[in-house]
């Protein structure tokens, strides 16, 4: 009796899936599972005959299998899918995020009879991304640079601590982010973040939502109500712009820091407070002191520790980041699914100085998203103030609206690589300075006068 002689290809075949380090398995018509290598065992958790015969969707319990399943796509359309990042539930019921590949499976005439698919196990890689992410995040404060790294190195040393700081910084740095990330870190993180804007309410009101009052007080005071000392106790209060508050106020403050107790507005008695004070201004309040503006004894006072925070147009490298980041967040809240920003809005966005810091930047990006429908953001997503351009008028055609927005994104690039030198940007787009000039003019972009 002869022996049937195996098929040294398909056994060359299994020794070099059985020797990746990716999963490799494959289903029939039926989306039963038919091959399940070494590395797809390990990654999933489960035995090979365990998971042969059985329906893929039972297996892998991916994110994907309930209406974007990657494999169907492929064979329904004959189109391969390439790393595609998702997770699968493994046999322990952890959640692991993977990368998957996909192909169709033919017979030797060209039908279609199943399907495989490679899936790289992404672990370590979104262990490290999150190593990374925590490295430039602290609460909701993102940043990179060497400036703000200095200040995230001093929070733990800082955040235990109950002295009083003073965050020096321009409107829109972050500095409430940064008191709350400071609170968050300390020993009263359980108890209340109380913030208030010391300039944005009028004197005699912002005495009473300080200190509260009593029950007529004053005309209109139908029952007590506690101030921000109050419902801030044991906690952390927050006093934004004090630069701002009157020299009456000032020595009432100067009390409360000195003695912990303060007078609510008709009150008979003092009441005490166990509150940790953090201040900010974006005034110089060194200056203010020698102005007599603000008094010296509380200036010291509050600037036992005193942070700096930088603005934006001197940490630029933070802008990618934190776009990322503002993306991230409003797909969370708008439930997008915005994949990120194109190159030359990116570029556009870099150039810009930031006068409002990152609340200006996050406006902007906000503002993207209302008008962005679908895929990446663009130059024509960004305020004309940044563009340099008009509104670009409406066409009545997908088509040609998407033609114009092209060529205006890609005259824009050309012009900021070349500081707005006219003659430059046309021979990089290899046109004529007229033909320049007149798609300039057609498509609304202002141009900078020329010295």
């Amino acid at each position: 009796m002869m022996m049937k002689k195996k098929n040294p290809d398909i056994t060359l075949t299994e020794a070099i899936l059985e020797s990746i380090s990716d999963g490799v398995f494959t289903v029939d018509a039926d989306w039963k599972i038919t091959s399940f290598n070494r590395a797809a065992e390990e990654i999933t958790g489960i035995e090979r005959n365990e998971a042969v015969g059985q329906l893929c969707s039972e297996v892998f319990r991916s994110s994907l299998c309930e209406g974007a399943c990657a494999l169907r796509q492929t064979m329904e359309s004959g189109k391969p899918v390439v790393n595609r990042p998702c997770f699968i539930i493994n046999a322990a019921g952890h959640r692991i995020p993977i990368s998957i590949s996909t192909a169709v499976l033919r017979d030797e005439n060209g039908l279609t009879i199943g399907g495989a698919e490679t899936f790289r196990d992404l672990s370590e890689v979104e262990a490290l991304r999150q190593e990374l992410s925590e490295r430039c995040r602290v609460g909701d404060l993102v940043s990179r640079s060497s400036s703000m790294r200095k200040i995230f190195d001093l929070l733990p040393t800082i955040a235990p601590s109950d002295s009083t700081v003073l965050i020096n910084g321009e409107t829109g740095t972050g500095k409430e982010l940064l008191a709350k990330a400071i609170h968050d870190m300390s020993p009263r993180s359980d108890k209340a973040f109380i913030a208030i804007n010391c300039g944005a309410l009028p004197d005699t009101l912002l005495e009473s939502e300080l200190f509260g009052y009593k029950k007529g007080a004053f005309s209109g005071a139908v029952k007590d109500k506690p101030g921000r000392f109050a419902l801030a106790n044991g906690g952390t209060l927050f006093l934004d712009e004090i630069g701002e508050i009157s020299a009456a106020l000032q020595v009432r403050l100067l009390r409360v820091i000195q003695a912990r107790e303060y007078d609510p507005l008709g009150s008979v008695k003092s009441e005490t407070t166990n509150v940790r004070i953090i201040a900010a201004t974006h005034r110089n309040l060194k200056d203010m002191v020698k102005k007599g503006t603000f008094r010296e004894d509380l200036f010291y006072r509050i600037n036992v520790i005193s942070m700096d925070l930088p603005p934006l147009r001197k940490r630029k490298d933070d802008i990618p980041l934190l776009i990322d980041h503002f993306i991230e967040r409003f797909n969370r809240i708008q439930r997008k699914n915005v994949p990120g920003i194109t190159s030359p809005a990116l570029e556009l966005l870099m150039a810009h100085d930031w006068p409002g810091n990152v609340r200006e930047l996050e406006n902007v990006i906000e503002r993207a998203f209302v008008i962005c429908g679908g895929g990446r953001l663009t130059v024509s997503h960004l305020p004309g103030e940044l563009t340099g351009r008009k509104s670009l008028p409406q066409a009545s055609g997908s088509i040609v609206s998407a033609v114009k927005l092209t060529e205006s994104e890609y005259i824009l690039t050309a012009l900021q690589k070349h500081k707005y030198n006219r003659r430059a940007a046309a021979a990089e787009l290899g046109i004529h300075r007229s033909t320049f000039y007149r798609k300039v003019k057609a498509l609304g972009i202002t141009l900078p006068q020329e010295k």
